[in-house]
């Protein structure tokens, strides 16, 4: 594991626990307590989390910087593409209907999408520039890209246009990206616009299925899109605090923890 992604992991058990201990962290990850001391040093300067003796505590801030597509495509690429594998089960029917959020955890999901049997008999509705050419560029018929505005950091349509689109459309199921989720203030980004777009499809969907690796839980972003109650389903990885996981299914969540 990366340090990149083994800091967001601990930031993501941080905001959910509370608090964290430096020597339950080290036996987590397979690494040294010294290792995790610098972690933990990089977190509170980057105002994470807070350093206290022993361990850490959860910071209360929103997190406001975004990546881009390459940086985030690095992060937790495996448990993305087992989160796809686990999201091909929620796919409609044959002649169904989907919207697609822009994303890379949904980006895993088209390749495979691209090549199951049924794909050039479902219509597809995307506000994904990538989504749109990689689905049309293997033969798929029914592939539709909202119009609108591209944010150049996400290659994601957004605007008024997209969603006076969206007002006039129903899909099956919706299959939704987040950059973070809590249990207070449910799925958020950092983009209003894109929020906008992600509530629209949430909105109009007769199915809403999230996927979210495991290193986003208990993160927090500015503009909240969706509630825990506006989710049918949540596909994460084996990374998931249990706790976590059974906080959502008490609220009715159907939660997948993908292997």
């Amino acid at each position: 594991m990366y340090a990149e992604e083994r800091r967001r992991q601990i930031a993501s058990l941080t905001s959910i626990e509370g608090r964290v201990n430096v020597t339950e962290l080290a036996t987590k990850f397979g690494v040294t307590a010294e290792t995790i001391r610098r972690d933990l040093a990089v977190l509170d300067s980057e105002g994470t989390v807070h350093r206290v003796h022993g361990g850490a505590v959860a910071s209360q801030s929103f997190q406001t910087a975004e990546f881009s597509v390459d940086a985030r495509s690095r992060s937790a690429s495996g448990a993305k593409s087992a989160i796809a594998r686990a999201a091909v089960e929620f796919l409609p029917e044959r002649s169904g209907g989907m919207f697609l959020d822009a994303g890379t955890s949904i980006s895993a999901l088209c390749e495979l999408i691209s090549e199951h049997p049924n794909a050039r008999a479902w219509s597809i509705v995307t506000n994904c520039l990538a989504h749109a050419m990689h689905l049309a560029s293997t033969g798929l018929d029914e592939v539709q890209l909202l119009g609108g505005s591209v944010r150049a950091i996400t290659q994601a349509v957004v605007g008024d246009t997209a969603l006076r689109t969206l007002a006039l459309m129903r899909a099956d199921v919706a299959f939704i990206g987040t950059n973070a989720l809590t249990l207070d203030h449910g799925l958020s980004t950092a983009d209003s616009q894109e929020a906008a777009v992600k509530r629209a499809m949430i909105t109009n969907a007769r199915k809403v299925v999230v996927l979210c690796d495991s290193t986003k839980l208990g993160s927090d972003y500015l503009v909240s899109f969706a509630s825990i109650t506006d989710i049918d389903v949540l596909i994460t990885d084996a990374g998931a605090p249990q706790t976590f996981v059974d906080n959502l299914r008490e609220r009715g969540v159907h939660v997948v923890c993908a292997q």
